[in-house]
């Protein structure tokens, strides 16, 4: 009987142990390009403008080649245990900061091919600056379901730069008010829940990953040039900044997974 049950546990043992295994790898081999836009216009050039035709002709290839462009919050759920893997061939679309070419050009292509889209925004210049989207613009796109807003700090500072020159104690505050002070805002003039977070110049370390889990972020974006895995740092997720200097056969590249490990730089 002993000798039975030794050979039972140790069955169990290895079947607990493959599927261990395998579950790791099949996290592993499970990886979504999320990409980054900042600035759309027909003509003007720049260095992360992106003409709007280009714009279009990138989405009508994700089309044409069989994509499917997820939500942010469905591969969050993925990346945080909570829900199944996305399909194969899924695709992320984000843009950051909240300016108004987002409303004039971005916004009717993504109403043509019906794509979800995160728009991390710094609530500051929201209403307030020339070149920024209004409250009532981000309603608007909202309200059409293919929109989720997020956070980007209250006015995009550069972590690095403000930490140099405060104190320790002016730095915490600085933070606080970047992390909390941005989210509350967010909340309270579009009725939402902002659980995401992109950090502004791709800037982050542990002390600014452990005070966002603390303000209530779930996940926190970069811009580093790789697909998200489930076993990354889930305050330091990457994503492919997409701008006009990139041909067709880069995008395409970018999708497919063939440009891992290439740093796209950093925002401004």
């Amino acid at each position: 009987m002993r000798r039975i049950l030794s050979l039972v546990t140790k069955i169990i043992l290895l079947v607990v142990c493959c599927w261990g295994t395998q579950a790791l790898a099949d996290d592993q081999a499970v990886s979504v390009p999320v990409l980054v836009y900042h600035r759309f216009d027909p003509t003007v050039p720049g260095s992360m403008t992106i003409n709007t035709a280009k714009f279009a002709a990138q989405m009508q290839w994700l089309k044409d080649n069989h994509y499917t462009v997820i939500p942010l919050k469905t591969l969050v759920d993925y990346l945080l245990g909570k829900g199944a893997p996305p399909p194969p061939k899924s695709v992320v679309i984000t843009a950051d900061d909240g300016r108004d070419s987002v409303y004039k050009y971005m916004f009717p292509v993504i109403r043509k091919y019906n794509y979800p889209v995160t728009l991390f925004i710094y609530p500051s210049a929201i209403s307030n600056a020339s070149y920024a989207l209004t409250w009532e613009q981000l309603q608007e796109m909202r309200q059409t379901g293919l929109f989720d807003i997020q956070g980007h700090t209250y006015w995009h500072p550069n972590f690095k730069q403000e930490k140099k020159k405060l104190t320790p104690e002016e730095y915490q505050k600085l933070v606080e008010i970047q992390l909390v002070k941005s989210k509350e805002r967010l909340e309270k003039k579009l009725g939402i829940q902002v659980t995401l977070l992109a950090w502004p110049y791709g800037i982050y370390d542990d002390y600014l990953e452990q005070q966002a889990a603390k303000a209530g972020y779930l996940m926190a974006f970069s811009i580093d040039g790789r697909n998200t895995k489930k076993t990354d740092n889930a305050m330091a997720q990457p994503r492919y900044m997409i701008v006009q200097s990139e041909s067709m056969a880069d995008f395409a590249a970018i999708i497919e997974g063939h440009a891992q490990g290439k740093s796209k730089g950093t925002e401004a």
